[in-house]
């Protein structure tokens, strides 16, 4: 962003520290906040902003310490999440891109604080869109056991959640993809041979045309096509319900607690597993069993997620993290397949 490659703005994280610049920043920011959300109290938004157990990311104008906006959130960091309480920008400087650099700006921030994978926020009608563009969805795949109760729901709003891509420096996203595009043009041209132009067949000029081997029309036989290329028998089509096992195959696997699942065990780390356990699953398994068309039945493919968790609790005490990590999962899954059985039902009731 110019503007901030000039330091005419800049992004600071802000706490209630008693520093006078930071009571400064904060003041500003609670301003900004109450104009710009007027359904809030104004005496709720000044108690949140200058609350020691909430944080900001301010953007601000360095030469007057002018606050132009930011985003006030709380971290709950034995939960791996920040809820959002309020993001806002003021009227006079919206529409400037500074809504998703103080968000990349945040989401780098809070990554480098702790072990913090999820955004959380209640957002009202007005405000969807822009979280929506900045990667948020209303499609929550964090546990409610793990976030209900804890942040700060308002009639009307809904809850939208962002998960954190591991890896990602989010300032330099852009870049990023650009160079990533870069590099992938450059490799394919170097094998292609696109741009090479050859002569036109001359077999079309006479009446009624010529037969022709295809193998000798220049440049077919370098692309790699051969004649049984196109004889070969097409896959069979997948199941009509493959599309909500996969659904719920990665719904699963983006839960904070399928951590455990992702791979089969490995007997060389559990000892003795493979002794007691004589149908293992897990997710990695369970996508083998979809891309080959092994479930034709949401009955069938319950079947095999249950064993996931019904070998946990036979091998893990209750006590133990893995044990509540499959309760956890398990509850989850139930939700989301009933939840997507009943929308697939209404969409085509021959499915389930």
């Amino acid at each position: 962003m110019q503007e901030e490659a000039q330091d005419i703005v800049r992004f600071r994280a802000v706490y209630n520290d008693g520093e006078p610049e930071s009571t400064i920043l904060l003041t500003g920011l609670k301003n900004i906040f109450q104009k710009q959300l007027p359904k809030m109290p104004r005496d709720y938004v000044g108690k949140v902003v200058y609350d020691k157990y909430h944080a900001s990311m301010c953007l601000y104008k360095p030469a007057t310490l002018e606050v132009v906006g930011g985003i006030t959130y709380k971290p709950f960091f034995d939960r791996k999440f920040i809820e959002i309480v309020f993001c806002a920008i003021s009227s006079t400087e919206q529409v400037k891109g500074y809504g998703a650099r103080l968000m990349n700006h945040l989401k780098d921030y809070v990554r480098s604080t702790g072990d913090l994978r999820y955004f959380l926020t209640c957002a009202d009608n007005y405000a969807i869109g822009y979280f929506r563009k900045q990667g948020f969805t209303t499609e929550i795949t964090l546990d409610k056991a793990v976030w209900m109760g804890y942040i700060k729901d308002y009639e009307g709003a809904t809850v939208m959640q962002c998960t954190l891509v591991p890896r990602v420096k989010y300032l330099d996203v852009h870049e990023t993809l650009a160079q990533q595009k870069r590099d992938l043009y450059h490799r394919i041209f170097r094998y292609s041979r696109c741009n090479v132009i050859h002569p036109g067949l001359s077999v079309f000029r006479v009446d009624g045309g010529l037969p022709i081997d295809p193998m000798s029309i220049p440049g077919l036989a370098e692309t790699g096509w051969t004649p049984e290329l196109s004889r070969e028998r097409a896959k069979p089509p997948k199941s009509p319900l493959y599309i909500l096992f996969t659904q719920l195959l990665d719904d699963m696997r983006n839960h904070a607690d399928s951590w455990p699942f992702l791979e089969p065990v490995d007997p060389n780390h559990v000892q003795g597993y493979y002794d007691i356990i004589k149908e293992p699953m897990d997710l990695r398994t369970l996508e083998q069993n979809i891309e080959a068309d092994r479930y034709h039945s949401l009955e069938s493919f319950g079947r095999d997620v249950q064993k996931i968790f019904d070998n946990c609790r036979t091998f893990n005490e209750p006590t133990t993290k893995y044990y509540k990590a499959g309760n956890g999962l398990e509850r989850y899954f139930n939700a989301r397949k009933d939840e997507l059985a009943k929308k697939c039902k209404e969409e085509d009731s021959s499915l389930i």
